[in-house]
């Protein structure tokens, strides 16, 4: 009998973890953190690993530029101690639900110290900005910073900091985990930086779905030399006069191929693609990470996944 109620206790134990793990957003038994994106929640997770309880509130695939925050939202960030949120106009809804939750935790801004390509000249926006009563310009500069791993690496300690700021008792573990995946950042950014060296200098202009790809671009030698949605929102679709402007300048630049995010339909890069006679990549990650499986649900993954793509399309 005894034998009996420990098996019981033993299944029960693993079925109860790996419900925990499938309904995913949430995890860990420490410190409540509350993270907007995928990508930061990646790296809390390479950071903190089981030390905290995390939420991410946006799942993969979604989009951080029109994300409508939930009345559970609300509840998450009321319980949290700890708020990390991207900036550089990416997440700025997250201000108002900080303000309407009344939450008493810390927010940190995991970009800080990062200096942002562009501004006003990365405004994405039709009409002054707006659409839809959302702000879809990002006058701060390009929010996508996580495509350059030097730029991981300081969201990386920012992160670390804010933790140990708020849970003292871990700070050291943060601190040494950070390091560590510093330096599987500088890893990736070799690999990265083999598997591109190899495109031919006539091959690095290319075509993307939507204006997001620029931190990896500046990194890598590659020229963006043009995108398709002039908007940052998933839903916004380009004119037919952008659209013969584009392929017009597809030709001139001689691009090799377009690419098209996993988070965006690419029935148009696909129609762009056929009536200029390029290639057309579908499945980058650029938004978001991938969904659990994917190889690209890690940063490093992220970027590993996306070079492979763009260096089997351009060689």
């Amino acid at each position: 009998m005894r034998r009996y109620l420990m098996v019981v206790a033993a299944l029960a134990a693993v079925v109860g973890g790996a419900l925990a793990a499938a309904c995913g957003g949430e995890g860990g038994e420490g410190v409540r953190v509350v993270a907007t994106t995928t990508q930061i929640g990646a790296l809390v997770r390479e950071v903190a690993g089981d030390r905290v309880k995390l939420v991410v509130l946006l799942e993969a695939g979604a989009d951080a530029h029109d994300y409508e925050p939930s009345p559970q939202d609300s509840r998450r960030l009321k319980e949290a101690k700890l708020v990390l949120k991207n900036g550089i106009g990416l997440d700025d809804w997250l201000d108002r639900l900080v303000k309407s939750s009344g939450t008493k935790a810390k927010v940190v801004v995991a970009t800080e110290g990062i200096t942002p390509i562009g501004g006003d000249a990365h405004d994405h926006a039709h009409e002054g900005g707006k659409e839809d009563g959302h702000d879809h310009g990002h006058e701060e500069g390009d929010p996508h910073v996580w495509h350059d791993p030097e730029n991981v690496k300081v969201m990386v300690r920012n992160i670390a900091e804010a933790l140990a700021m708020v849970d003292r008792e871990n700070a050291a573990t943060y601190r040494a985990n950070a390091q560590a995946y510093a330096a599987k950042l500088d890893e990736t950014d070799r690999e990265v930086r083999a598997l591109l060296d190899g495109i031919p200098a006539g091959n690095r202009k290319v075509v993307t779905n939507h204006e997001s790809l620029q931190y990896f671009a500046r990194r890598y030698g590659l020229e963006v030399v043009g995108a398709i949605i002039p908007g940052a929102a998933k839903e916004t679709q380009p004119s037919a006069q952008d659209l013969a402007r584009l392929t017009d300048l597809i030709r001139s630049e001689g691009v090799k191929a377009i690419f098209a995010e996993a988070e965006i339909d690419p029935k148009v890069a696909e129609q762009l693609a056929k009536d200029t006679g390029v290639k057309v990549v579908t499945g980058l990650y650029a938004d978001s990470l991938g969904p659990a499986g994917s190889g690209a649900e890690t940063v490093h993954g992220m970027l590993l996944h996306n070079a492979r793509l763009i260096a089997e399309a351009l060689r």
